[in-house]
């Protein structure tokens, strides 16, 4: 039954009906150029990143140890029920939009706001942190140094490298999805390439006594001050820290998780898809199987290469290991500098198909009036400009001026989130909607999804408190925005209000009429 909740509630849902007919507004219409293949590569090109060639080595140098490959398998666990029902809810309500559009036709306007306003915290701030990341890589590949595209600003760092590839990629996202997709194909071969390289030389450097100890006891060669820098889970359970150990194992799986970040990127585009039932399930679990086994070869390498002591943070030091730092520990200086080529390249889809993500989030926030429905236009390539460039402003700021750790632990907390709710929908919408047609169903959706949550939460009590505090911080403002301008401006909301002839398209006539009840 597809009805909405009383005028004015706060749970008002949009008919999945409705979603699809607004998809074909004029004036603020995307264009369907991408098929399956299209697809799994934007969900390679931004799972292969920062996961592989930056945050791998920090990590394993202080956090987990040579057990992070276990970590890996955690996470990837998390993501794999996350991965399944984001398949089933893609093809169900093939609209862009991803957890906010599933989070509106299920839970209701207030949720789907929560939700949209917290995947800022995924894409855009997931952009600003891989950008920086790729500034690491350039400032080493020409200048000697992970801070070489960098300057001091007065009392703050400035990054000119993560906000010049932020700027390049937002004229390409401009310029149309269909050269998005050209360029990320390229691009995504190249750094494929780079990772196998890796495994296969890295190969001939492991030696086996860098596997032990394989979980380092706890504190090890790096202690924690506990606290806010301290876990959720190692607080509440009275440990000082969590580095090394089964603490440090378990946060190593919630930082390693940012690696994961990016599949439900795929189903953003649902509404530039041929054939999104079948495709979008493709691609979000194709790439997710891809990377997962690249990931873990690749830490297994990484720690059997150098021992994990090596690859540690300097006390005050804001310089952190990377991929290419234990192939110059080795002596491979030659393999060093093609990982640093290979990790610009692949940094670079990953910010792209991050920022892709955030402006077709934020686009379908626009199209339903909870942010500036003009915003919504597209331009003559089918591209929202308007929200592209500002997206593009946004992450060029966080780039430039905040600490990649800080941007890093908030992403995968917003992150986390986000597939709690769209886990918790898609039995929802299963139960509520059984009618309506599922381009891919899960099998026993109930024991998946409740794994999913289960996992989730898991992982998001094993971040700092410091980010669960922003993280709250973040949420409350977000509440405020919604009661201050987006409840009174929602389309839905005035269509309920019958002032559906003010409701006009962002670019055209009158938007279309709400689908009747059934």
């Amino acid at each position: 039954m597809t009805s909405t909740q009383p005028q004015g509630g706060l749970f008002r849902t949009k008919s999945v009906e409705q979603s699809i007919a607004d998809t074909d507004e004029p004036g603020s219409k995307l264009r369907r150029e991408l098929g399956a293949f299209d697809l799994t590569v934007f969900g390679v090109a931004v799972l292969i990143g920062a996961g592989v060639f930056t945050i791998t080595a920090r990590v394993a140098g202080d956090i987990t140890g040579p057990a992070i490959a276990i970590s890996f398998v955690i996470a990837a666990i998390a993501c794999g029920f996350a991965g399944l029902c984001y398949a089933e809810f893609a093809s169900t309500v093939p609209v862009a939009g991803s957890a906010y559009t599933f989070s509106y036709a299920t839970f209701g306007e207030f949720i789907a706001w929560i939700i949209g306003w917290d995947l800022v915290l995924e894409y855009a701030l997931g952009a600003a942190v891989v950008s920086k990341s790729w500034a690491q890589y350039l400032g080493e590949l020409f200048g000697g140094s992970s801070t070489a595209a960098s300057f001091e600003l007065g009392p703050v760092t400035f990054d000119w490298g993560a906000v010049l590839v932020i700027a390049a990629l937002t004229v390409v996202l401009v310029m149309g999805i269909k050269l998005s997709s050209r360029v990320s194909t390229i691009i995504t071969s190249v750094k494929v390439l780079v990772v196998l390289l890796v495994i296969v030389v890295g190969l001939f450097y492991v030696k086996a006594q860098n596997y032990t100890p394989f979980i380092p006891p706890p504190g090890g060669e790096r202690e924690s001050g506990g606290g806010g820098d301290a876990s959720l889970l190692s607080l509440i359970a009275g440990s000082d820290g969590s580095n090394f150990g089964i603490y440090g194992l378990l946060a190593g799986a919630s930082l390693v998780f940012f690696a994961f970040i990016g599949f439900d990127a795929v189903s953003t585009t649902a509404e530039e898809t041929r054939n999104p039932q079948k495709d979008l399930p493709r691609g979000i679990l194709g790439s997710l199987g891809v990377v997962t086994v690249l990931y873990v070869a690749v830490s297994l390498v990484l720690v059997g290469m150098v021992n994990y002591t090596q690859l540690s943070t300097p006390p005050g030091s804001e310089e952190s290991a990377t991929l290419a730092t234990a192939f110059s520990l080795v002596g491979a200086n030659w393999a060093s500098t093609v990982i640093s080529i290979g990790a610009l390249a692949g940094l670079t889809t990953v910010v792209m198909v991050l920022m892709l993500g955030q402006s077709r989030v934020f686009y379908a926030m626009s199209r339903d009036g909870l942010l500036p429905r003009n915003l919504a236009q597209t331009g003559s390539r089918g591209t929202p400009v308007k929200i592209t460039i500002i997206i593009g402003t946004l992450c060029a700021v966080l780039a430039g001026f905040f600490p990649i750790d800080e941007l890093e632990s908030m992403v995968n907390i917003g992150t986390l989130f986000a597939f709690v709710l769209v886990a918790v929908g898609t039995v929802y919408l299963r139960r509520r909607r059984p009618d309506l047609p599922r381009g891919f169903t899960v099998k026993a959706l109930p024991l998946v999804a409740t794994l999913a949550v289960i996992c989730c939460l898991w992982l998001m009590i094993n971040l700092t408190v410091e980010t669960w505090i922003r993280f709250i911080v973040w949420m409350v403002l977000g509440v405020v925005i919604y009661f201050a301008y987006s409840r009174r401006n929602s389309v839905l909301g005035k269509r309920e209000r019958g002032e559906e002839s003010s409701v006009t398209n962002p670019g055209a006539g009158p938007s279309a009429p709400p689908t009747q009840p059934q």
